[in-house]
C-alpha cells in the first residue's frame, strides 16, 4: 500500500481527502497535518510514499517550500501540489521544486485518486491551463502574480503598512496594486473585494 501524507489545514478538505484514500483500496493514510513546516518532520518519522500538499497552510507556511526541501533530500517521495487558488505561478513554482504533480481542488478534470496514481505509475501530471474564474468584473487570468499576492494578504486582514512590510514593497506600490484591483474587479472596496474571493475560496483568510 502506499503511503500518503496529507498536508491541508482546511478540516472539510481533509476529510474529504482522507474519505477518498480511504476508499482508494491503493492509499492508506500515513497521516494529516496542518502545517507544511512539519511535513519534513513528518517523512522522517516514517515511510511516506507520496506527500499531497497545500499551497498555503496553517500559519502561513508554503507548502512549495517546505516540497522543495523535502525533494532535495528525499527526491523519491512523490509530492502533488494542490491548490484553489487560479494563480498560474503556482504552476511553475511547483515544477521548478521538482513536484510530480499539481491538482486543483475545485476545478481538476481528473479525480485526486486519477492524478494519484498517474504520479505513482511515474508520470508528471500537470494541467494544461489555469482555470479561469470570474472575479467581480474580471476573469482570474487578467490579474498579476502580484495583485494576487496583495488579494492573498487582504483575506489574511493585513494593513496597507503590513501587506508592505510581507512583500518588501512600499506602501504607495501597495495602494497603486489596490487601485488597480478594485477598478478591475468593479468592487467599491476591499471588503467588497475579500467578501468575493473568500466565498469563491480563491484565497482562504487567516483562522
Amino acid at each position: 500500500m502506499t503511503q500518503v501524507l496529507v498536508v491541508e489545514d482546511s478540516r472539510i478538505t481533509r476529510d474529504a481527502i482522507e474519505r477518498q484514500i480511504a476508499r482508494s483500496g491503493e492509499y492508506t493514510l500515513y497521516v494529516s497535518i496542518e502545517n507544511a513546516a512539519n511535513a519534513e518532520i513528518a517523512c522522517l518519522r516514517g515511510c511516506v510514499d507520496l506527500i499531497l500538499m497545500d499551497v498555503c497552510t496553517a500559519e502561513e507556511e508554503s507548502g512549495l517550500k517546505a516540497a522543495a526541501k523535502i525533494k532535495q533530500y528525499n527526491p523519491k517521495i512523490k509530492i502533488i501540489i494542490m491548490t484553489s487558488m487560479p494563480e498560474h505561478s503556482f504552476i511553475q513554482k511547483a515544477k521548478a521544486c521538482g513536484c510530480d504533480g499539481f491538482w486543483y481542488k475545485e476545478f481538476g478534470s481528473d479525480s485526486l485518486i486519477e492524478v494519484c496514481d498517474r504520479v505513482m505509475a511515474g508520470e508528471q501530471v500537470y494541467p494544461q491551463d489555469t482555470p479561469i474564474i470570474r472575479i467581480g468584473c474580471s476573469d482570474s487570468h487578467e490579474f498579476t502574480s502580484r495583485e494576487f499576492d496583495i488579494i492573498r494578504e487582504l483575506a489574511q486582514g493585513r494593513k496597507y503598512e503590513e501587506i508592505a512590510a510581507d512583500l518588501d514593497i512600499k506602501p504607495n506600490t501597495v495602494k497603486y496594486h489596490i487601485k488597480n484591483i478594485l477598478q478591475k474587479t468593479g468592487c467599491l472596496n476591499t471588503l467588497q473585494l475579500v467578501a468575493e474571493v473568500v466565498e469563491k475560496r480563491l484565497v482562504l483568510p487567516k483562522y
